[in-house]
């Protein structure tokens, strides 16, 4: 990788076809995911063929295929301008973002036959974590962070105008991460779970150091609150549109009536410690590093908790069953007895002692990955390859 102190060729103000090939194949992944996932709690896994699935798989046949053409038209083409900016991998050069992506694509495509026949051998709707499934969700988080590199390779080379388009596509690809992280732990963040520790303790872990790193590595002055905004608008959109698609259930045993696809829950307000942090990281830069991190921490969790542990109170009444907030929507196979069904909140501790030890857990969390999202964060900045 080049260090900060070599200058390469400045960066043209128009946005290269391969970073807007990765910003469509991102966009097609974390769609496609979240229209399976109504897919499965509305209709059931009835093919592989389905629509949400092809919009998954199409991500990995772009990024594959685009960063592959990417990697062999720098590496055999003599007058390419990216051999400045390239690395040498395996005897072929491309930007590192590429190489990436290309893999997470590769991984993609591979794991569609299997999952195929995972499905066909041991059930049509199984965990989540299936092996193939571990493949796929591994080669979508690689395309996510090799577009992340591919466009700070160009955004750290680039001034003015072209620096400031692609610190917008730099922070919407860091808004899909925190789309595919909250889809990793949804189940462990519906709104029944809202009111125990280990809620806050998963966000936790799963959240700050992504919008540390991505505002460190950005430098704009509202990173985490422009990335947790598209986040909340994207999750919003699916809420709001995904009922609209007619849907009935193909597999058994139903419990609820099913009648469009069931959509994802309103987004968490993460919004509010978001703002937060980016107001204190902007007065807080000839801190030490780990006092930032800490304070960062103690802002995450209290505000997130301050605004989260009253919503779940609304979203669990009768005020929230709307179109709005889409409290009234239930999978197929819930029965009448759960705990989701009834909106009763769900305590995953027994005792005051255990909440308040999972809630301490949180803050360590929260200060952890805030400092290893910072120091993640200044590796990003001196990408420029």
């Amino acid at each position: 990788m080049e260090s900060s102190a070599e200058q390469p060729a400045r960066v043209p103000a128009t946005i290269p076809w391969y970073i807007w090939s990765s910003i469509i194949a991102v966009t097609s992944a974390m769609t496609g995911t979240h229209w399976d996932i109504a897919w499965h709690r509305s209709i059931g896994r009835d093919t592989f063929w389905t629509p949400a699935h092809i919009a998954i798989y199409l991500c990995g046949v772009i990024s594959g295929v685009g960063c592959g053409y990417l990697i062999l038209s720098t590496s055999l083409n003599g007058a390419s301008l990216l051999k400045r900016v390239s690395v040498k991998i395996w005897g072929f050069r491309g930007p590192l973002g590429a190489f990436i992506a290309a893999w997470g694509g590769i991984a993609m495509i591979t794991s569609a036959p299997f999952d195929d026949w995972w499905h066909g051998a041991y059930g049509l709707d199984v965990k989540i974590m299936s092996p193939p499934h571990v493949l796929l969700i591994a080669g979508m988080v690689a395309v996510e962070f090799g577009t992340l590199v591919l466009i700070l390779g160009q955004m750290n080379r680039a001034v003015g105008k072209a620096k400031e388009k692609l610190d917008w596509l730099f922070l919407y690809v860091g808004a899909m991460i925190v789309v595919c992280i909250c889809i990793l732990i949804f189940e462990y963040t519906l709104r029944i779970y809202m009111h125990s520790g280990y809620f806050y303790r998963v966000v936790a872990i799963a959240i700050p150091g992504v919008l540390a790193g991505v505002a460190k590595a950005s430098g704009r002055r509202w990173a985490a609150t422009t990335v947790i905004g598209i986040y909340s608008v994207f999750l919003i959109g699916c809420l709001w549109i995904l009922p609209l698609v007619s849907a009935q259930p193909k597999l058994g045993p139903v419990y609820q009536p099913v009648t469009h696809l069931i959509p994802p829950e309103f987004p968490l307000l993460l919004i509010v410690p978001a703002v937060a942090l980016d107001w204190f990281w902007a007065r807080s830069k000839t801190w030490k590093p780990w006092l930032v991190a800490a304070v960062s921490g103690l802002i995450f969790v209290t505000l997130f908790a301050a605004v989260q542990w009253p919503f779940a109170t609304f979203l669990l009444s009768p005020l929230s069953r709307n179109w709005a907030f889409g409290t009234m929507y239930f999978d197929y196979n819930l029965p009448s007895t759960s705990h989701y069904v009834r909106n009763v909140f769900y305590g995953l501790e027994k005792t005051t002692p255990q909440f308040w030890a999972e809630m301490a857990m949180a803050l360590a969390a929260a200060i952890l990955t805030t400092r290893i999202g910072m120091g993640w964060g200044d590796w990003m900045r001196r990408i420029r390859r």
